[in-house]
């Protein structure tokens, strides 16, 4: 499964890091040495304030657990898709204590079970494993202890991004996010003296949904008078057109693991574009084989970002929202993509007054 390369995430944080008061290099951010500059000098910025200003200090810690769950899953939803798609045989696929087991009584096929896996890994510590021989045609294949850290850190500055994303978005125009340890996120806050409100951000879920638009009557039509049983109007993000959408969601924002802002091959228009875990690759391209000629909206929080037309079944987990969007609007929508499951991956460890220690 595809994770974000830092030099993504320090694209993403150099495009709005002049809202945190932080005056960035006109060169792009690329490479990891500017990544690291940039945020030691907002670092020491936002001390700097603390010291004269005091403010708050919250520190969260990711769900390191939840990642170990979700890296065996992804592991076991990439041999489940290898062997199907080489048609070999097998039986017994199942996660144990921390891997994969499955048997495969061909000998062939076996190896070409590993060659394919590592294959597809080469290049990519994240998806790193090892494979152990069970006898009987039983294998077993575990992520690496390098894997394991390569995601960790991965998830953490992934987090970083959105955690900053979502305080721009709220207002929050000075503010400093860093990595503390392994799995622990800092955030300084100068000025602010209630640190509550501020972990009430991060608290709200955003309402992510795939939902089928119903054309029995027009928008229009629903919003003067009585919508059918079961749908709603929803207004677009960008264009506030009214959309007629099914109240219930085929697909929640929960099986999101990644979405980040790029952009479009053909036009070359800011995008927003997402990839689903394995269940949510299943969900998805079974939702979109039974609608194809059929649009449906992707909506954040009761708003509509982009409302496409399926054109064939979606099999391959990944997609991209278009809505002539500039490159800070598909910052923001890629994150808030994200953000679905945000509070469910950070766990508050503490949050605390700091008091100014001169004065100003």
């Amino acid at each position: 499964m595809t994770t974000p390369p830092r030099n993504r995430i320090a694209r993403l944080i150099a495009a709005f890091a002049t809202a945190f008061a932080i005056a960035l290099p006109s060169a792009t951010l690329g490479a990891d040495t500017q990544f690291d500059k940039m945020r030691a000098k907002i670092a020491a910025f936002v001390a700097d304030k603390m010291q004269k200003l005091g403010g708050s200090r919250i520190v969260y810690k990711v769900d390191t657990d939840g990642l170990r769950e979700a890296v065996v899953t992804d592991l076991r939803d990439d041999v489940y898709r290898t062997l199907r798609e080489g048609r070999i045989a097998f039986s017994g696929l199942a996660i144990r204590d921390g891997g994969v087991d499955v048997k495969i009584a061909d000998a062939k096929g076996r190896d070409q079970l590993t060659r394919k896996l590592a294959s597809a890994a080469e290049g990519l510590p994240a998806h790193a494993f090892t494979v152990t021989d069970g006898g009987d045609g039983l294998i077993r294949l575990a992520p690496t202890d390098a894997a394991y850290a390569e995601r960790l850190r991965d998830l953490v500055e992934d987090s970083i991004a959105m955690i900053e994303q979502r305080l721009k978005d709220a207002g929050v125009k000075l503010a400093s996010v860093q990595v503390d340890g392994t799995d622990r996120i800092r955030i300084l806050l100068p000025g602010v003296m209630e640190p509550e409100h501020v972990t009430a951000i991060f608290a709200r879920k955003v309402k992510v949904g795939f939902r089928l638009i119903d054309l029995s009557m027009s928008a229009e039509q629903a919003q003067s008078g009585a919508p059918p049983a079961g749908t709603e109007v929803l207004l677009g993000f960008k264009d506030r057109l009214p959309y007629l959408v099914a109240r219930d969601s085929a697909l929640e924002g929960d099986d999101i693991s990644y979405a980040g802002p790029g952009f479009a091959s053909d036009t070359k228009e800011p995008i927003a574009s997402f990839r689903f875990n394995g269940r949510g690759t299943r969900r998805f391209a079974h939702i979109t084989a039974e609608n194809v000629g059929k649009p449906f909206a992707i909506a954040l929080d009761d708003k509509v970002i982009s409302a496409p037309v399926i054109r064939e079944p979606i099999t391959g987990g990944s997609g991209q929202i278009a809505g002539n969007f500039t490159l800070e609007e598909a910052n923001s929508v890629a994150m808030l993509l994200r953000a679905g499951s945000l509070p469910g991956r950070l766990g508050l460890v503490e949050q605390q007054v700091v008091q100014p220690a001169t004065k100003p």
